[in-house]
């Protein structure tokens, strides 16, 4: 997936999706209060005219909801507005998010035809317990099946996942990324439970028949996430819900939502590669930890957190950590 590329956000909430899932409440993670309408595409497209291209692909992105799953007349005339984009020379091609049960070859062929040419499937979790439990109205054999369909119609294919839905576990979450990993997508998305008010999922949590996914367990999971996808070559291309006004003033009622939960997943990943190096070094010594420069805030840890943790967990080890210049790993042993 190329990096070289620049996106035009535009935010379709909901619009008569035929599922409920106990987790959605679009409007407000989207911070999008009506629905879109082709005029509003036009005008985005207008306003972006004016922003430098400087050599970037520029794609305008229909984002918020299962677009496949809204009426088609209404598909039809946004995408339309977004085609015209195309043909002025204003964007090269568009994107859109829908449901793995809201794809099929009649669909595709039609969304390639207007210009479409990367395709975000919601897929969620891959155990049928959690997608049962979490109102999704799919199996895990509809991902695989939608999946197969995009990327056989030459779609570019982002897989988004979420952790910490009810009944899951960190077992079922590494399941599940092994399972996306096998359908081979250009790129992933881990989205971290939010409850979000005025949901089924956030009445479930007042009545206390729902553990929310804290940000310390999110971080945790994710930083076993990650590895997995980084290992496979698939980029992580988003780490937690974008921060709006909505959310951050109180409709994320609980759960894994935080600001910058990617730096966070980041620095722990870190942290575990650094315990698992001072695993070798012998009580009384003293160790240098060499790391790339650019990460070393992340390797500090928030408030130089992750330093602390390791002076505590390893009281025996006398332990630096520095910055290094062009080093060929993240982290490592300069020397005992």
């Amino acid at each position: 997936m190329s990096a070289r590329r620049s996106i035009l956000p535009v935010f379709v909430p909901h619009l008569g999706c035929p599922h409920a899932c106990i987790f959605c409440d679009q409007r407000r993670i989207s911070g999008q209060p009506r629905p879109v309408t082709p005029q509003d595409v036009r005008a985005l497209v207008r306003q972006s005219a004016a922003l430098p291209r400087s050599g970037a692909a520029r794609q305008l992105a229909f984002y918020g909801g299962s677009f496949t799953a809204i009426p088609e007349a209404v598909q039809n005339a946004l995408l339309e507005a977004g085609r015209e984009a195309i043909e002025e020379g204003r964007v090269d091609s568009l994107r859109l998010s829908t449901r793995p049960d809201a794809v099929d070859e009649e669909i595709l062929e039609r969304l390639w035809s207007f210009g479409v040419r990367t395709i975000e499937l919601g897929a969620q979790s891959m155990d049928e317990e959690v997608l049962r439990r979490s109102g999704r109205g799919h199996s895990a054999e509809k991902v695989r099946r939608a999946a197969r369909l995009i990327r056989e119609a030459g779609f570019e294919l982002i897989l988004q996942m979420m952790t910490g839905l009810p009944g899951d576990t960190l077992e079922k979450s590494l399941y599940t990324a092994r399972e996306l990993i096998a359908l081979e997508p250009d790129g992933v998305r881990i989205y971290p439970t939010v409850i979000v008010r005025g949901t089924e999922l956030f009445d479930l949590w007042q009545r206390g028949e729902f553990r929310e996914h804290t940000v310390e367990e999110a971080v945790d999971w994710c930083a076993r996430l990650l590895p997995l996808f980084e290992a496979a070559g698939i980029p992580v291309i988003r780490l937690g819900l974008n921060p709006t006004e909505e959310l951050s003033a109180g409709e994320a009622a609980a759960g894994a939502y935080h600001p910058a939960l990617g730096e966070l997943v980041k620095s722990r990943i870190l942290l575990n590669r650094a315990r698992d190096l001072l695993l070798s070094v012998p009580a009384g010594a003293s160790v240098r930890l060499g790391v790339r420069r650019k990460l070393l805030s992340q390797a500090l840890g928030q408030h130089r957190q992750n330093l602390e943790t390791l002076l505590r967990e390893y009281p025996q080890i006398g332990l630096e950590i520095v910055p290094v210049d062009d080093a060929a790993q993240d982290l490592f042993l300069l020397g005992k």
